[in-house]
């Protein structure tokens, strides 16, 4: 039996006032989804042990099977491998960030959302002006980029963006945490602190203030890690896959597992997505493939944004022009689909940032015998056949 695997990311939630005391999950209008949980089982997992970060790149490692204590290494190596960045051994890699600072503050951890286009001339203008021949900053798409630093130590805190809102900024520079990461600390926060003027007046700046728009006037650094050393899907369990997503790290994530790495022209990362670009290209590789992993990142903004009313809006674009036109195309299929949807962390809207509680999930099986769950949300979740899960146990149901 071949697999699909519908990852809406960061869309569990918690009850919110503006939605009547119910979660987005709750709220939706998701006929389709419901039906999924009708005919199929249901449960919870587990996909950030408490003491990692709760961030998509531990999560969706754990969701594929992955042992993430022994994989992880950082959020940049995964996104390095998606933009064929190739890592020497003693290279640190790490997410960069163009973000918006705003009266001392971390306003946002996008720039308002940045276009490539505009990005990929501001992170020129920072390589030309802080790049080494031991450093290098590689553009990648909308705000996320990534900075490579020869002979780096990974002996660093460095603060996700996205989890601290409205803090100033200088509260959360990179910090050493021995003497062995003092050196890389010092290096990053001095280019932090020297983006500012290479960035500040920058055209492509200019032209955003005078368009309303948020200005990228900064760069950030996270999730820092060496080359991983993964197993290939078709090590691990004997299977080929495919991942489609518009995020580089699920790409960089294929890249270590083996994956056919599917890129759809309009696949945007936001609410205005191609949706049925990334249905066709799922429906497209499920031929030739064991496994397709159909990443969508929308919900997650949206719950960044802490827009309730979007991240509703998201999940119900999920279920009409992404659940609906699988599950009917995979009816007619020559050999037997199995369909699982699930998040992979959520985000919820009144923190505005990722979270380590477990998720809810649906796994669909032609023919197999449905639980008693009647519909998709966190708590209905929780009366699922399937129960708690964790550590490899959500592949291996799907597998079974």
């Amino acid at each position: 039996m071949k697999s699909i695997i519908i990852l809406g990311d960061g869309m569990a939630d918690y009850p919110l006032e503006i939605l009547g005391g119910k979660t987005p999950l709750m709220a939706a209008v998701k006929p389709n989804i419901d039906e999924l949980a009708r005919i199929g089982r249901c449960g919870l997992l587990s996909t950030v042990p408490p003491d990692m970060p709760a961030g998509s790149e531990v999560a969706n490692l754990a969701v594929l099977g992955y042992d993430v204590r022994e994989v992880y290494q950082g959020r940049g190596v995964l996104e390095g491998a998606a933009s064929g960045v190739v890592l020497g051994e003693d290279d640190l890699a790490m997410r960069c960030n163009l973000l918006c600072l705003e009266d001392g503050k971390i306003k946002n951890h996008s720039a308002g959302h940045i276009s490539t286009e505009e990005a990929k001339l501001l992170i020129e203008a920072i390589n030309q002006e802080l790049g080494t021949e031991s450093v290098r900053f590689y553009p990648g798409v909308s705000y996320r980029h990534l900075l490579v630093v020869k002979n780096g130590s990974p002996r660093i805190k460095l603060t996700p963006p996205h989890d601290v809102p409205g803090t100033p900024w200088r509260d959360v520079l990179p910090q050493a945490l021995d003497a062995e990461g003092e050196e890389t600390a010092k290096l990053l926060t001095d280019f932090i602190v020297r983006s500012h003027a290479v960035l500040e007046n920058h055209p492509v700046n200019q032209a955003r203030r005078a368009a309303g728009k948020d200005p990228a006037n900064s760069v950030w650094f996270w999730s820092a890690g060496k080359k991983p050393r993964m197993q290939s899907y078709q090590e691990l369990f004997g299977k080929s896959g495919a991942v489609i997503s518009a995020v580089d790290l699920l790409h960089g994530i294929g890249v270590y597992a083996g994956f056919r790495v599917i890129k759809v022209p309009g696949a945007t990362g936001l609410y205005n997505t191609n949706y049925e670009g990334k249905v066709a290209a799922a429906l497209d590789a499920i031929r030739d493939v064991d496994l397709v992993y159909l990443h969508v990142e929308a919900a997650d903004e949206a719950g960044h944004e802490g827009d309730a009313l979007l991240k509703t809006k998201c999940i119900e674009a999920l279920d009409s022009r992404v659940v609906k036109p699988i599950f009917e195309a995979t009816q007619n299929s020559p050999e037997p689909v199995a369909i699982a949807f699930l998040p992979d962390h959520p985000t919820p809207c009144s923190t505005r940032t990722h979270a380590y509680d477990p998720v809810p999930f649906i796994i669909y099986k032609p023919g197999a015998e449905p639980d008693s769950v009647e519909r998709y949300d966190e708590e209905s979740a929780k009366n699922g056949a399937y129960g708690m899960l964790a550590n490899g146990e959500f592949i291996r149901a799907l597998f079974a």
